[in-house]
């Protein structure tokens, strides 16, 4: 279903989900000893994020069990445990790097600025949280996101909100950049991305800050 809905990108589900892991790389000053997935799904970005830093620990959390059966199966490596009361089954200041992407969207508004205060209380000083997210106001996402079924819940939040939710829940140093300007047969083009990060046309957008 993720792959029809975006279709018109040119390019496949793991293609985005690496394109997080590669930017979450370059933008750690250094290799995170511990690694939280949060609302990691089935998976596809655990594997990843073994490759990527191969001697972390890797922790993924989801509201989902049935989803991280599967996530286990794929990836034994990793630590895997459900979200339940309203609380990440982890201890504070245990995480050296989160990667959340395209997962807030699917939280409820209410809801949002408690789990991003979570995951603030289980990194450690100076842990980076990095968001990722569908950017409102290019058109062809919200074409995707209406079309993908399991979106269907999905209240899309902009780049200044998400800004806003990482300020209040006491992350400092917050920044963000659009990603994902061009689509496949414009690839070519993708290596000046990292120069467009202020336009707001890109198809998603990061949002990135250190715990205090």
């Amino acid at each position: 279903m993720h792959a029809e809905a975006i279709r018109a990108s040119g390019e496949p589900p793991e293609f985005f989900a690496a394109a997080k892991v590669h930017y979450m790389a370059a933008a750690l000053p250094r290799a995170p000893s511990t690694l939280l997935d949060f609302g990691c799904g089935v998976g596809a970005t655990l594997g990843l994020l073994c490759d990527a830093f191969p001697e972390a620990t890797v922790h993924g959390v989801d509201a989902s069990p049935a989803s991280l059966e599967i996530a286990a199966l794929d990836h034994p490596r990793t630590r895997l445990a459900p979200c339940d009361e309203g609380r990440i089954p982890l201890p504070d200041a245990s995480i050296d790097a989160v990667l959340a992407a395209c997962v807030f969207h699917h939280i409820a508004t209410p809801d949002r600025l408690h789990w991003m205060r979570e995951l603030r209380r289980v990194l450690v000083a100076g842990g980076m949280l990095f968001v990722f997210e569908h950017n409102p106001w290019n058109p062809l996402t919200r074409a995707a996101v209406r079309q993908c079924a399991f979106d269907a819940d999905a209240v899309l939040l902009s780049r200044a909100q998400t800004r806003a939710l990482m300020r209040d829940a006491g992350f400092a140093g917050v920044k963000g950049d659009y990603t994902t300007f061009f689509p496949g047969p414009l690839a070519a083009l993708r290596p000046i991305e990292r120069g467009l990060g202020w336009l707001p046309l890109g198809a998603q957008y990061v949002v990135r800050g250190s715990a205090v």
